[in-house]
């Protein structure tokens, strides 16, 4: 029996042509070959797992063929591709930066590239994860890495190029690796599913690629996991079971239900996602990631970035006509909103279930009891002109006005109607006859003249209620305002004065016009520079400020002849 090898192992590329998903860069490394524009140091960046060191060692048994095919690939044939394919090439070095990046690895390696090839033309050195070396060791390798000897090629892999120093960057031609798109990694999945008799439907394997995120060697390793637990026929179901993956019909269930308003369904089906030990943060966010989907499955032209397979890509377009555009966008923001408060939540089952109710009633049209209550209430009463209020009366007529601004006001009220006593003209007229005549005095603006020093009295009392540390009541008691019209204008000296009584502008705004009965009342804040400039006294103005206050300074600064620096 032949010992078990992994896929991402027994199927790994051996030529450019059957690297997945990196056409543009296999492209530009043939042409170097072919054309002989061979660099002597190259850095491969990109995520994990996209085909960095898989490329390197293909360039490097490429590069050392002896008999290269015309469409640039290796031949596989000679003696050096016999050698690199059987492990056994003395042209190829591999070196982990990870374990090996001190000086003394480093300079170990500069003495082996002095040792010319014994068969083929180039030593090439694969130094993957070359972030790991320390500055140290990538000053000792700065010297060989920009003039190798003629037969040497550095290749440098890494997934972390930030962390690379510049000058180690200009030495490189630099071929960044993209994340290998879902439709690739799922055809290539096929491939290997066909080649080991393995029957696998196309919504496991998209699912597979998705877990993935982009990188084909983890898509290789759940491949391997799955057909571990499914054996030789893989399934969406089981596939979802064994990665722990929430199926796409809850989310397609639950939006039936937000369109139908029905909360109760809404609420039962969260509860069963909770039973199956799935994460309510993974379920927003894959709700989220739902209504995303139902966004670009409205219109032909974004279809392209829907990343699922033929069949969910239908139900996504058939759900998708039946939601509203308002609706989708509305769900997308209120969903974003309980995925970024999730963490701060201290009720986090509460918080998805208010989710899941607003998106219910965001897009519930039918009425409710309470609505079909006041409906009779509401056509009863004389209907006002469009776009027009009703008046406050300064004297008491009768009921009807009243009633009718509660329901032009608020015609969608829930259980509020039921305590607004409709029949209360008996009542009213135990009321004051004043009474409406306050309420409409109080809704009118008041604009009193008032003094400078009923101002100054109104500021300073808003000062002695100030209790934070900003010394902001300090500053407002040492700089009394002077009014202009209906403006307080104040002059502070220093921006810092400024900023602490802004934090107060609105409070004080609102107490001047309290206090003054104007309403007209604004704040208006200005730093003198020319003041501030008087603040910094110079060395012999304090001296004489001092001299003022005690004139025996001068007698002491006679006596013992003393001078200012």
């Amino acid at each position: 029996m032949e010992p078990y090898v992994v896929s991402a192992r027994k199927y790994r590329p051996q030529t450019f042509q059957s690297v997945v998903g990196q056409s543009v860069l296999t492209t530009t490394l043939k042409n170097a070959i072919a054309q002989n524009h061979l660099a002597h140091a190259y850095l491969f960046c990109g995520p994990r797992g996209v085909g960095k060191t898989t490329c390197a060692r293909i360039f490097a048994k490429t590069i050392n063929c002896m008999q290269p095919l015309p469409d640039g690939e290796a031949c596989n044939t000679c003696e050096s591709c016999k050698g690199f394919n059987e492990q056994r090439s003395f042209n190829i070095h591999e070196l982990d930066a990870a374990s090996n990046n001190s000086v003394d690895d480093i300079r170990s390696l500069v003495d082996q590239v002095r040792i010319p090839p014994q068969v083929g033309k180039y030593s090439v050195y694969i130094i993957d994860e070359v972030h790991m070396l320390s500055t140290a060791a990538f000053n000792a390798f700065l010297k060989t890495l920009e003039e190798p000897p003629a037969h040497a090629i550095f290749i440098l892999a890494t997934t972390e190029k930030h962390k690379i120093i510049p000058t180690i960057l200009s030495r490189c031609q630099i071929y960044d690796f993209n994340r290998i798109r879902i439709n690739d990694m799922v055809e290539y999945l096929q491939y290997i599913a066909e080649q080991e008799g393995i029957t696998a439907e196309e919504e496991a394997l998209n699912v597979i690629a998705q877990k993935a995120d982009g990188a084909m060697r983890d898509a290789l390793s759940i491949f391997d996991q799955v057909v571990n637990f499914c054996g030789t026929n893989v399934t969406y179901k089981d596939v979802i079971a064994n990665l722990n993956v929430l199926d796409y019909e809850y989310y397609f269930r639950l939006v039936e239900h937000f369109l139908k308003g029905e909360i109760t369904n809404s609420l039962l089906i969260f509860n069963e996602i909770l039973n199956k030990g799935f994460d309510g943060q993974h379920f927003v966010s894959g709700l989220a990631a739902h209504f995303r989907n139902l966004l670009v499955s409205r219109d032909a032209e974004t279809l392209v970035l829907l990343e699922v397979s033929s069949s969910v890509a239908q139900q996504y377009q058939h759900q998708a006509q039946q939601c509203a555009p308002n609706f989708i966008y509305k769900a997308l923001e209120i969903a974003n909103d309980c995925d970024l408060n999730y963490r701060q939540s201290k009720n986090k089952r509460l918080l998805v279930e208010l989710l899941l109710i607003h998106l219910c009633q965001f897009n519930d049209n039918t009425p409710t009891p309470e609505k079909k209550e006041l409906k009779p209430i509401s056509e009863t009463q004389p209907k006002q002109q469009p776009q027009q209020r009703p008046k406050l009366t300064n004297t008491v007529t009768t009921q009807k006005p009243i009633s009718t601004k509660i329901t032009e006001e608020k015609p969608i009220l829930t259980s509020a109607p039921k305590s607004v006593s409709i029949t209360a003209p008996a009542a009213a007229p135990q009321q004051p006859a004043t009474a409406p005549k306050a309420q409409n005095a109080s809704t009118e603006p008041q604009n009193e003249p008032f003094t400078e020093e009923a101002l100054i009295a109104a500021w300073n009392s808003f000062a002695k209620t100030i209790t934070d540390e900003t010394h902001a009541s300090n500053t407002m008691l040492n700089f009394p305002p002077h009014k202009n019209g209906n403006t307080c204008m104040v002059t502070l000296v220093n921006n810092l004065q400024q900023t602490n009584l802004e934090n107060h502008i609105n409070k004080l705004t609102t107490h001047l016009r309290k206090t003054l009965k104007n309403d007209s009342i604004t704040v208006k804040i200005t730093v003198d520079s020319a003041q501030v400039k008087k603040m910094a006294f110079t060395p012999s103005e304090k001296l004489n400020a001092m001299i003022e206050k005690k004139p025996e300074i001068a007698t002491l600064k006679n006596q013992l002849n003393l001078t200012l620096l």
